[in-house]
């Protein structure tokens, strides 16, 4: 004889832990059905009933009303319909749909439970006690012979994943249900593309959104059944793009990170580099490259910042710190964003960073970066004002700590000794990993290259 069925609380779709109890719409004996409540359960947020996965005999009720029960613990235990002489096949259908309908509700909100019966009833509990001789079946020479009761219980059983036009689908999930309920699709009409034909939530949206085959030049697409557009391109995520969204995709979910800001008087700086370009029109750094040297100077004086986290055998997390910078810097290419990295940039000078930020911005748009070029670096400096942009809340680059962004230099009103004048102006921005250090280190390390930029002359005396 079959073993029950333990039907466990589902994930009721708004993160919580547990529910109580209030209500049992059902009683140990009581025949039930696919998708019938069960029970009424309440979660901090609402009213909720629940249906069953399975249909057969009520056999254990595990819960009194009043009681909080655990998400994943079992709530009722049900002994399937026709299980003494139930074929393997059968089994293996009934206990797939089980699964199935647990992957459908994690998809949705736990409030699509909520009044939900079996299609053409009512929605209501409906309680039928089941003939103390129903499901009974004797052997003759080996071979079960099924009882007329019984063998119209296997059959019911058969029609809910059978596909009869105008009859219930092979569907056990409300939330399909409510779909196809709210668009007038015919569940009895769908070929479902489950196991052993569960009519699943992509069945019903194709219903919904038929794909209709569309030409754009080169490119075949469809209709997209969230938006109900027309598909126009469709583009592989693979190599830059591939290794770019892995490596920030991995930063969002394992940095901490902060960002703190601050606009700064670039008058002062942007006016040295014009002398010295007047002296010297061929060999003078860019700006770039000046704010570069400020920043190696201030990692030395917080090198929290030029740090990285390392997870240990045993678990735990370990912060490593280098003996030199290896400052990396955006570069925009046509085949994306590259970080090339200037190797022992703290030990340049401005002149001497100028030219690597050109040898290797010139060298990744090639494509010829060298894996330690484009590896190694210890702190990224990120000039997004190329752009047009004032700001951005920059993604880390992983397995670094930090980032500094400057936005573009522009005329703004600024006051001077009491007085307004026209200045220009740049907004530096640090995201940082609060791991590795607090908010007063960060704003330290990002007030002295505001500092270095409005007064460079006397920083790079001392640097």
């Amino acid at each position: 004889m079959s073993e029950p069925k333990v039907f466990l609380l589902p994930d009721l779709g708004e993160g919580l832990t547990e529910a109580e109890l209030v209500n049992w719409l059902v009683s140990v004996g009581d025949e039930i059905r696919v998708d019938q409540p069960i029970a009424e359960v309440e979660t901090a947020k609402s009213m909720v009933e629940v249906p069953s996965p399975y249909a057969g005999t009520v056999t254990v009720l595990h819960g009194e009303p009043g009681q909080t029960l655990d998400v994943g613990k079992p709530l009722i235990s049900v002994l399937p319909v026709g299980s003494v002489v139930e074929p393997v096949e059968t089994k293996s259908a009934e206990t797939g749909a089980a699964e199935a309908y647990r992957e459908e509700e994690k998809a949705g909100s736990g409030n699509v439970l909520i009044g939900y019966g079996t299609p053409g009833g009512s929605g209501a509990a409906r309680r039928t006690r089941a003939p103390r001789d129903v499901g009974s079946a004797r052997t003759t020479n080996n071979n079960p012979v099924v009882e007329p009761d019984a063998q119209k219980a296997a059959d019911d059983l058969l029609l809910l994943r059978t596909r009869v036009p105008g009859k219930l689908g092979a569907v056990i999930s409300p939330l399909v249900r409510r779909m196809a309920r709210e668009h007038g699709v015919d569940l009895g009409e769908i070929r479902g593309s489950g196991d052993s034909g569960l009519i699943m939530r992509r069945d019903v949206e194709a219903v919904i959104h038929p794909v209709v085959e569309v030409s754009t030049g080169s490119t075949t697409g469809g209709v997209d059944a969230r938006t109900g557009l027309g598909i126009s391109s469709r583009t592989p995520v693979k190599g830059v793009r591939k290794a770019v969204a892995a490596n920030m995709s991995r930063s969002r979910a394992e940095i901490p990170e902060a960002t703190v800001w601050v606009d700064v008087d670039a008058t002062a700086l942007v006016e040295l580099r014009a002398g010295l370009k007047k002296s010297d029109p061929h060999n003078t750094p860019g700006l770039l490259a000046f704010i570069a040297r400020f920043v190696t100077a201030g990692l030395k004086r917080f090198p929290d910042l030029n740090t990285r986290i390392e997870t240990t055998g045993d678990g735990s997390q370990e912060i490593i710190g280098f003996a030199g910078i290896n400052l990396g810097f955006a570069a925009q290419t046509d085949r994306g964003l590259m970080v090339p990295s200037i190797r022992n940039a703290d030990k340049l000078s401005a002149r001497e960073l100028d030219a690597e930020i050109r040898r290797l911005t010139a060298v990744v748009r090639e494509g010829k970066a060298t894996p330690e070029e484009l590896g190694s670096g210890t702190f990224t400096l990120n000039n997004y004002g190329v752009f047009g942009v004032d700001g951005s809340a920059a993604i880390i680059n992983h397995p670094e700590v930090a980032i500094l962004g400057v936005g573009r230099i522009i005329d703004k009103p600024w006051v001077v000794e009491g007085e307004l004048a026209v200045r220009k102006v740049t907004e530096l921005t640090l995201t940082f990993d609060h791991r590795v250090c607090d908010g007063g280190t960060a704003a330290g390390f990002l007030r002295f290259v505001a500092d270095a930029i409005e007064r460079p002359t006397s920083i790079l005396a001392d640097i």
